[in-house]
């Protein structure tokens, strides 16, 4: 009898080992089954940037809103070509002004006020400014700005909004192909000439393009004329008039649109 209860014994441990074993294996497979699942199913990275919203003040100020920081261009004082218009006296993280000068530097607004060249980290935003002549003379008459380039909600920016003179290789280097470029085209002694910003626009290859500082035509207190002699340089490229205010999402195409903002 001893050796009949030693072996239902040993015959009830060997079951119980095995049960124990497929128990293990099983739950082995089931997690390596449920894991796969889970992999399989994980969703595609989402697109970087959530594009931006960008108003327009007038002259060559605009307030971009978006990736989480809000960017001012140019405040200016109402003046000179700015005459008549309401001065832009908001607030921004960070300003980016071509120069000191009353109608593209002046401290009307509230923020951070960038206007030398320099890498700069202000709210969240890797900023790049290139100093350049602000005019056709290597800055005897006006002396030097600076050209800014950024990345804002997914989206790359120069901004050229306050200068006369000629990329240099360098410059075109650091300002790659941008997103969004904004750029002064009303001539006169400091700002791009319509050809001029033609001539920049088929350099940079800009997928929008922004054409800022231009009036209704050249008067005493302006050497600035329209925009008209640009929009015959740039013949063939489609032309929106969005007023005021404009978004702009990520990818922002692949071939060039001027966005009229007036």
């Amino acid at each position: 009898m001893a050796l009949a209860q030693v072996g239902f014994a040993r015959q009830g441990i060997q079951a119980c080992m095995a049960n124990s074993v497929a128990s293990s294996v099983a739950n082995s497979v089931t997690a390596l089954t449920v894991g796969l699942a889970v992999l399989g199913a994980a969703p595609a990275t989402p697109a970087a940037g959530g594009g931006v919203t960008i108003t327009s003040y007038g002259h060559s100020a605009l307030l971009i809103q978006g990736g989480g920081a809000t960017v001012l261009l140019n405040p200016f004082q109402a003046v000179g070509c700015a005459a008549g218009l309401a001065e832009p006296r908001v607030a921004a993280d960070v300003i980016l002004a071509s120069s000191r000068l009353r109608d593209e530097g002046a401290p009307v607004a509230r923020g951070r006020l960038l206007v030398n060249p320099g890498s700069y980290r202000v709210a969240g935003l890797q900023i790049e400014g290139i100093g350049a002549p602000h005019d056709r003379v290597g800055g005897r008459r006006f002396g030097s700005s600076t050209l800014w380039r950024w990345k804002q909600g997914g989206l790359e920016f120069a901004h050229l909004g306050g200068t006369a003179a000629q990329l240099t290789p360098s410059d075109r280097v650091l300002l790659g192909r941008p997103d969004v470029l904004v750029i002064g085209v009303g001539g006169g002694a400091k700002v791009y000439t319509g050809s001029e910003a033609a001539a920049m626009v088929r350099e940079l290859q800009p997928r929008r393009v922004i054409p800022v500082q231009y009036g209704g035509g050249p008067s005493a207190s302006c050497d600035q004329g329209s925009v008209k002699p640009f929009l015959e340089a740039m013949a063939g490229t489609t032309v929106r008039k969005v007023g005021r205010s404009l978004s702009i999402a990520p990818p922002a195409g692949d071939r060039t649109v001027i966005e009229l903002m007036r």
